[in-house]
């Protein structure tokens, strides 16, 4: 089980280090690609707000690797739980308001790990 959680950890880390690259650095290259719906003139106008963003899902990279640094499992669990909470409600919130394919990309993952965390858990 343990396996499988460290997994996926890395997996969605790797996935929001994915978002940060292509928000920070690849917003006016690959974002018309991407979001072929939205007007080509509003990527250089929004390049800052999707940096800001890509930052943001930096710090929840960073925070879900840090996780494997701790040696506490009590501490592990309680900030890997924190960070994988971050990652859910940012989901949920994005498959509301921008695109339901964000609940499968980022809160589905997050949730799911959740469940085996806490699933392992002794109370």
């Amino acid at each position: 089980m343990e396996i499988l959680i460290s997994i996926l950890i890395t997996l969605i880390g790797l996935t929001h280090l994915y978002i940060m690259w292509f928000e920070m650095f690849a917003w006016e290259t690959r974002g018309p690609k991407v979001f072929r719906n939205f007007p080509r003139e509003l990527f250089p106008k929004t390049k800052a707000l999707a940096a800001n963003q890509g930052l943001y899902n930096g710090f929840l990279a960073a925070g879900l690797f840090w996780t494997f640094f701790i040696n506490d499992e009590k501490w592990h669990n309680n900030i890997a739980l924190f960070f994988l909470g971050c990652i859910a409600i940012a989901g949920i919130y994005g498959a509301l308001t921008a695109s339901k394919k964000i609940f499968f990309v980022q809160a589905l993952p997050a949730l799911l790990t959740i469940a085996l965390i806490l699933s392992g858990l002794k109370f």
